[in-house]
């Protein structure tokens, strides 16, 4: 046995840590990760600073990807698409992939059973880990779980909105004609196409939706013409 490897033995990976892909140097992080508030109020024996990081850091690694893959999508629909993946019910989602609250250390009193609580502590572990994974081994470290976990489910966020839907109870609610999607453009090589949709209602043309597939800019036309209704 090699020193490295008697080392890992006295060291043995965790079940998240397997899941991530990662091994902590410093296992403070990852204890202080999933620690909740009611264990320690103290700063550093609890989740909050490293959800606050992780925060930070799951924002910048979205965004940058989110550059790449609309390299002519403007701010706002850049901004829209990060909402979906950053907000708190989609990286709830990320924790229960993991199973991070498996792991908690928690008190008694605060009711996990309840299911708004539960899916809260989800979303603050995985914004915990993320943040605990960056101070141990840095942003390249966090990316990866991040492209692996969010980045890898960007579709299910940006499709558990039916905005088609919603539009078109809208119209009907406002007595408009119902809507009409139309490809206004594609571009991007054949591999990596970009579709623009713009939603046409009567006489009114909305701004363009843009996405790798059309079903993806047809949801986020419809989004940009309930707000535009709605404003």
């Amino acid at each position: 046995m090699s020193f490295f490897d008697f080392l890992f033995n006295l060291n043995p990976q965790t079940e998240i840590e397997k899941k991530c892909g990662y091994r902590f140097k410093n296992k403070t992080y990852y204890k202080q990760a999933f620690s909740h508030r009611s264990i320690s109020t103290k700063p550093r024996e609890n989740y909050e600073r490293l959800e606050f990081l992780g925060d930070a850091v799951i924002d910048i690694v979205v965004s940058r990807e989110l550059m790449r893959e609309f390299p002519e999508g403007d701010e706002g629909i850049l901004t829209q698409k990060r909402s979906a993946l950053v907000q708190k019910s989609f990286l709830s989602t990320m924790g229960q992939l993991l199973n991070l609250l498996d792991h908690i250390k928690i008190e008694s009193n605060v009711d996990l059973s309840q299911e708004k609580i539960a899916l809260k502590q989800a979303a603050n572990l995985y914004e915990a880990l993320i943040g605990a994974v960056y101070l141990d081994g840095g942003l390249k470290s966090a990316k990866k779980i991040i492209l692996e976990t969010i980045w890898a489910h960007k579709e299910l966020a940006w499709e558990s909105v039916n905005y088609k839907g919603k539009l078109i109870e809208l119209c009907h609610l406002k007595q408009m004609e119902n809507p009409k999607f139309l490809v206004s453009n594609v571009s991007g090589p054949e591999h990596k196409k970009l579709f623009e949709v713009k939603v046409k209602i009567g006489n009114d043309l909305f701004p363009g939706g843009i996405g790798s597939d059309k079903k993806t800019a047809e949801q986020q036309a419809a989004q940009l013409a309930i707000d535009s209704i709605d404003s």
